[in-house]
Order: structure tokens, then C-alpha cells, then sequence
């Protein structure tokens, strides 16, 4: 199915991306060299020109020093302030043409600035790694940079050889020459910016689970003074897999890696193929085992089927939220609608003047609209029944593989599966405030 293309900026970052084009495959060539924390890059754009002639046309990219710009092998006239790279092609591209973009960058990557402090590119204690979302994209490389422009990557990374390069895709080629070593990394499924992960640093590399025939391949990246505990808290990850392709569908990508870095992070950040979490989410007594089902969950919530813009975020995190609970049910521990009236308290004692179909950019990352969404998966549940829940869960899924939906787009769809107009529901959960009764399950005849 098409990537479903907002028409214009996005409502909460409208300084973020350019909905005039779309871009079809980067291709980045890095070199990073961990001491001086020094970057230089090479990146081959392939982008289609939108509905109308494009004379201009902007990237986002952080404060690098910018050594090269080619428009389809021609210099074009670009100026790069404030994290825009403007660019104005020597001829306007007709539109619908396809188009190469060719720039050369080189600097000291850091966080890009937004509401939640600093995101993208941080340099590590020995080490780095990107953690994007939202708007972190461009602290490392020019870029589309909206959530509905998706596109296939290459990464090839040169870094000293004491240093392992993790990327969420499938590893094509490690090579070494003197003291330096290439990984060269292949995602070609539809990847959103922000999405796009990274992790340089001295990790130990595991299996996770024998993937078997026609399996998925998972790996554990981990400094090597944590494998005990870690061999302990992730020893599920594959039971959760399982369980997830059962209940979702078959896992989207190639392959799947967790990197753990060893610092302490506020949150894990998922990637495309790819979740970063921080030494404090591992403690081998499996503490953080909700997060492990969260992050994973999001490689078919969030990664595959990813959202148009950010106002429809709930449908990323209300979706992984839910797989939590649905982990927890079917492994032996609480059970969805025991952990949904948790949430339900938790949120009757909270302010409730949030709108989860809108939250607004302060709001985006609240945690009631994890645990609301998380409600209104549930609610949709107990409507449906378990039969025609999780089949619309998978049709969901293997519809929009690949693409961007919205809030519209799932309450349509939704409605397909269900006996009863599903309109109400959605409104009580999702466009007003007022947190509704607790869904159960024989609620069902009177939704």
C-alpha cells in the first residue's frame, strides 16, 4: 500500500520537513571518530518531486559545516541556517520527476534542541548513539524529516576497529582496513527519519533464541560486564516475538537487535529493528520486562505502520501499551482487564483535559495518553470480542505495512469488524476528556 503523504507542514513541528517532495532511499556514508567526537558524511538522496514544478525544496540538518550539494549531478544554490538546508535547483524539477540530491557534511554531531531537551546524535562516554524521536533526525544527517515521508536506507559507518556499529537493518559487510572498520547496514523496508537508529560502542554480541527455520534473527549488543543479568531480564524476548507474530502477524522486518549502552537512560527509544535501552533497565530480576514487550511491540505499531503526523501519536503508544497487557495475560501474570482498572484509577485521580486524538506537542509524551490509549485498545476489545479483535488487529497490520495512517483511517477500520456503530466509543476514548466507565468485557451489547 502507498505511504499515506500529509499534504501539508506538520501541526506540531511545522519547521520539520517538506511535504513537496518524498524521498524514495538514502544512501549515508559516515566516518566517526569516538575521541574528538568528529563526523563527516556523504549522503545520496533519491527523492520524486510532489504534485506541482519544485524550484526549491528544504532538508532538515543540524549546525554541520556543509563541503558539497548537487542537484541530479549540478550544483544548485543552497543556503543552510537555523537547522534548514534550502536548496534551489539550477533548473525547477517538473513534478513527479525523480530526482538525486548528493551532500557532503562534516562537524561535531550533538542533540538538537526541542520541548524534552536534547535528541538524536549523543556522544557517550565511550561511544554514541541516536535516539530520534520526535525531531532528532537531523542532529546526524539531512533529511526529510516527517514521520509519513518514509524511505529504504544504506548506512555504511567507518569508526576504529575497538568499536562495534549496530543499525537496525540487516549487516551486509564488515571490513577492515588498519585500525578502522566499515559495517555497511541495509534497511529496505519504508523507514521514517526518526526511526532510523545507531549505536557505536564496545558491545558483546548474543543470540537471543534460536531463530530456527524461518525465524526471526534477534541479537543482544551489551557491554560484556552485564550479560548475566541481561541473559536473564531479555531470556522472554523471544516467547514475546512469538506471541506477537501470533497475535499481530508475521514481525515486519529482517531481523531484530537490542543494543543496551552503558549509561543510564529516563526511557528505552525504539528504532526500526532496532531498541535502545539504558544499564538501569537491566537488573536480572526482569523489572523492566513491560518495557522489553513495549519496545518490541512498536516494530508493528509506531515502525511499520507508522503515523502520518503527530497528532495521531496514541496510535503508536496506545498499541504498545496494550502489548504489554497482552504479554502479561498470556505469560502468566496479570491479566488485561486486571491491569486496565490499574490504569483506570491511576487515571481517575489524574487531570483529565487530555485529548489523546490531539494532545497538543507539550502533551504528546504524557503518560496518561500511554495509559489512556492502552484504555481505548482494551474498550475496542471488550466491543469486538476476542475472535474479531484480533483479526482486525493483524488485518490492521498487514494493510498498512510499510505506511502512515490516522486516528480516522483506524476508527474506519475498526468499524469493518465490529456488530455495532463504533463512533461513540471513539469519541467518549479518544476526541473528548472526561475519562469514561471502565470497559469490560460484557459491555459488549451496549457499546
Amino acid at each position: 500500500m502507498a505511504v499515506q503523504q500529509s499534504v501539508g507542514p506538520d501541526p506540531y513541528f511545522p519547521d520539520n520537513g517538506d511535504p513537496r517532495y518524498r524521498v524514495h532511499r538514502y544512501e549515508l556514508m559516515l566516518d566517526y571518530r569516538p575521541g574528538p567526537n568528529r563526523l563527516s558524511g556523504t549522503a545520496r538522496i533519491n527523492a520524486i518531486a510532489g504534485r506541482a514544478q519544485l524550484a526549491e525544496f528544504q532538508l532538515n540538518l543540524a549546525d554541520f559545516r556543509i563541503g558539497r550539494v548537487r542537484v541530479d549531478g549540478r550544483q544548485p544554490h543552497y543556503t543552510h541556517r537555523g537547522g534548514k538546508l534550502r536548496v534551489r535547483p539550477a533548473k525547477p524539477l517538473r513534478a513527479g520527476a525523480a530526482f538525486t540530491l548528493e551532500i557532503q557534511w562534516s562537524g561535531n554531531p550533538k542533540p538538537v534542541p526541542s520541548p524534552w531537551g536534547g535528541l538524536g546524535w549523543e556522544e557517550l562516554t565511550d561511544g554514541a548513539l541516536v535516539a530520534s524521536q520526535p525531531i532528532g533526525a537531523p542532529s546526524w544527517f539531512p533529511c526529510n524529516d516527517r514521520p509519513a515521508d518514509k524511505a529504504s536506507y544504506l548506512i555504511s559507518v567507518t569508526t576504529p576497529s575497538a568499536y562495534s556499529v549496530v543499525a537496525g537493518g540487516r549487516l551486509l559487510t564488515r571490513t577492515t582496513k588498519a585500525s578502522t572498520t566499515t559495517w555497511v547496514y541495509e534497511q529496505s523496508a519504508p523507514t521514517s527519519s526518526y526511526l532510523v537508529g545507531l549505536a557505536i560502542g564496545k558491545y558483546q554480541t548474543v543470540l537471543l533464541g534460536d531463530p530456527g527455520l524461518g525465524g526471526v534473527p534477534m541479537h543482544g549488543h551489551i557491554p560484556a560486564h552485564l550479560l548475566p543479568q541481561f541473559s536473564r531480564d531479555f531470556a522472554r524476548q523471544p516467547g514475546m516475538m512469538d506471541l506477537f507474530q501470533r497475535l499481530f502477524g508475521p514481525y515486519p522486518f529482517d531481523e531484530y537487535a537490542v543494543v543496551v549502552a552503558d549509561e543510564e537512560f529516563d526511557v528505552p527509544v525504539e528504532a526500526q529493528g532496532l531498541s535502545l535501552f539504558g544499564v538501569n533497565h537491566v537488573d536480572g530480576a526482569r523489572s523492566s520486562e513491560r518495557l522489553v514487550a513495549h519496545e518490541l511491540a512498536h516494530q508493528w505499531f509506531g515502525n511499520s505502520v507508522s503515523i502520518a503526523d503527530w497528532r495521531h501519536i496514541w496510535l503508536n503508544e496506545g498499541l504498545a501499551k496494550y502489548s504489554e497487557w497482552l504479554w502479561s495475560e498470556r505469560s502468566g501474570g496479570r491479566s488485561a482487564q486486571q491491569l486496565a482498572a490499574t490504569a483506570h484509577r491511576l487515571l481517575s485521580a489524574r487531570p483529565q483535559d487530555l485529548r489523546i486524538a490531539d494532545p497538543g506537542r507539550k502533551s504528546m509524551f504524557d503518560e496518561r495518553l500511554y495509559e489512556r490509549g492502552g484504555l481505548t485498545v482494551h474498550a475496542i476489545r471488550c466491543a469486538l470480542g476476542d475472535e474479531a479483535f484480533f483479526h482486525m488487529l493483524r488485518a490492521w497490520v498487514g494493510l498498512h505495512r510499510g505506511s502512515a495512517v490516522t486516528t480516522s483511517m483506524f476508527t474506519a477500520h475498526v468499524a469493518r469488524f465490529a456488530t455495532e456503530p463504533v463512533e461513540e466509543l471513539f469519541d467518549a476514548w479518544v476526541h473528548r476528556t472526561p475519562l469514561p466507565p471502565l470497559p469490560m468485557p460484557e459491555a459488549r451489547a451496549a457499546v
